[in-house]
């Protein structure tokens, strides 16, 4: 089997909720349990081992929440842990995502001396009333130190996370921000929308947002200010120099497999029979804690809804796509798919090749109509 096996680690707490998110993240009101949370992630691991069965870990994401709020010392004793039981690969790519706030040079020092390569920093925006606004705790000031001191630390490969269509935020803000964010040179931009998630604050209450036709202005100009500074788009909202791309969500959008562990993670493990089953682990923290098994259940993807997810995730790639990753990934075979590529094709949303697929730069700015084509009926 060569389908590629990344792990995700899941870190719950925050300083304090963003509005904007819904994700499984729970605001810190007492002591964080860092060590009980620690053994329990490795005694999660240990229970997925069997997933593995021969194959080595390509890359390791730890997101939340916010995982920088964990001590260095404890980061490097899970990822030991993880070192011990399992084949990593030689260039493995461990990333951990920071908010700017919780930065200071011996917390960095520490997560490079664990292993962590690359950082994701949670920049959001440079304009003090615009990150107010998304309940983030740091100020503009606070990412261009953060930068400053991980690359003192050692790290190279360093993501700032933007966002656009902001509440008040005009062309020339997000411009703004992208600037400031290209003087930092990351070499990697994550540059998304805002959107109104149901079950969260600005669900509820929405914020005053730019008109439609702004928020796509900001777009096309970001995107053409992006690509002169030589950042190149290699998905929906994901931006890099030198091709140095997040091979772990590159993995995702492959339709790779992986496994998930913490409060609420994800995996996805394709069986040796080629069935695919998704895990979820158990959603809250204090749940998640008790150590009445992990698990909050497992399901398997019919064959129908693989097709689906395969498209879901790949054609947010700006590359094409390969026929051969379709029937290995999905199980699909490419004479089954045809007829649905060809509705797209007939809608000038997607070209086809006998070797690949990919949609159209008009099936580009409507991914989401193009991917309901595959929905199961």
């Amino acid at each position: 089997m060569t389908i590629p096996l990344a792990l995700y680690i899941h870190f719950p707490w925050c300083v304090q909720k963003c509005p904007y998110c819904d994700f499984n993240s729970h605001a810190l009101r007492d002591k964080m349990p860092e060590d009980q949370y620690i053994q329990a992630l490795i005694a999660d691991w240990q229970h997925d081992l069997k997933w593995l069965r021969g194959r080595s870990i390509s890359s390791i994401f730890c997101g939340g929440g916010t995982p920088s709020l964990f001590s260095g010392e404890h980061i490097h004793q899970l990822l030991t842990a993880i070192a011990d039981s399992a084949s990593l690969t030689k260039d493995i790519e461990i990333t951990l995502e920071a908010n700017p706030g919780t930065l200071n040079p011996d917390s960095l020092n520490a997560l490079y001396a664990a292993g962590v390569n690359r950082l994701s920093i949670g920049a959001q925006s440079f304009q003090t009333d615009k990150l107010k606004a998304l309940g983030r705790i740091h100020g503009p000031e606070a990412i261009g130190q953060a930068m400053q001191l991980a690359k003192e630390a050692g790290f190279a490969r360093i993501n700032l996370d933007l966002m656009y269509g902001l509440p008040q935020q005009s062309v020339e803000d997000a411009l703004y921000d992208l600037q400031q964010a290209c003087a930092l040179a990351p070499s990697h931009l994550s540059w998304y929308q805002l959107t109104l998630e149901p079950n969260t604050p600005f669900y509820r209450t929405p914020p005053s947002l730019p008109p439609e036709e702004e928020v796509m202005a900001m777009s096309e100009e970001g995107e053409a200010y992006l690509k002169a500074q030589g950042y190149q788009r290699y998905e929906i909202s994901a931006f890099c120099r030198n091709a140095d791309y997040c091979r772990h969500n590159v993995n995702y959008w492959q339709y790779g497999d992986y496994i998930g562990i913490g409060a609420g993670a994800h995996g996805k493990i394709t069986l040796e029979n080629g069935t695919i089953l998704r895990t979820v682990k158990k959603k809250h923290p204090k749940h998640y804690l008790e150590g009445q098994g992990f698990i909050q259940e497992d399901v398997i993807v019919s064959q129908k809804d693989s097709l689906f997810e395969f498209m879901l995730n790949a054609l947010r790639l700006q590359d094409k796509i390969s026929w051969a990753l379709l029937e290995e990934r999905s199980g699909w075979q490419k004479e089954a798919v045809l007829a649905y590529c060809d509705k797209l094709v007939s809608q000038e949303l997607m070209e086809y090749n006998e070797e690949s697929f990919s949609l159209t730069a008009k099936g580009k700015l409507f991914t989401n109509e193009a991917v309901s084509v595959f929905l199961p009926e």
